[in-house]
This record gives structure tokens, sequence and C-alpha cells, in this order.
């Protein structure tokens, strides 16, 4: 196992703010679930938009529960403020759509830096 001097990760961690995840699974596979385990947090993702506007959870329940998120919004637990999570929008089967706007997305993410 590789330790990782304390001091050398807030150094990178200072340079880079946060760290950006991207979540692939299919819709209503428990991905939600799974990174409130990982951020040991019972708290609800809080949704912001590419402008930086808070979504609403009663205005979004009606899309997440068909699966729909868009790919671009951020997703931040309070509790864990250095990690933003987006959300794949969920794989289907043969979706060549969704996997196209997944990797445009990352390209995006990529050549901003």
């Amino acid at each position: 196992m590789i330790r990782l001097d304390p001091a050398e990760v807030k150094k990178h961690f200072d340079r880079i703010g946060h760290f950006r995840i991207l979540v692939l699974g299919r819709s209503n596979a428990g991905k939600t679930t799974l990174l409130q385990r990982v951020c040991n947090t019972t708290e609800l993702l809080e949704i912001f938009n590419a402008k930086g506007e808070k979504i609403d959870h009663v205005t979004m329940q009606g899309s997440l529960e068909r699966g729909y998120h868009n790919i671009e919004d951020e997703m931040i637990f309070r509790s864990n403020p250095g990690f933003i999570f987006h959300d794949s929008r969920g794989f289907e089967t043969g979706s060549v759509k969704e996997l196209n706007l997944m990797k445009d997305f990352v390209e995006a993410i990529l050549y901003s830096m």
C-alpha cells in the first residue's frame, strides 16, 4: 500500500481545490446511496446547474425518478465540499447518445484544466 505524506496531499489539494468524480451506472442503480456511504453521510446531495444556481430537490424529484440527470450538474454534500460529483445519467443498453454525452463532458473538463 502506498502512503502519501499528508503535507504533500494538502499541497496538491490546495492547488486543485476539489475533486470531480463522474459516477457511472444504470438509472436507479443506487449511485447516490453509494456516494452517501463513501462520504459517510445520510444528507441529500445539493445539486447546482452550470450557472451555479441551486436546483430544488422537489423540482427535480420526477426527473430523478425517471433516471434523468444533467451530467453537467454538480452534486455536492455539504459535509464533503472537496468532492463534486457528476451523474452519468445512467447507461441503458444501446444508448449511444448517452455514451457520447458522457464522452463530450469528460473531454470538456479535461481540456478546461
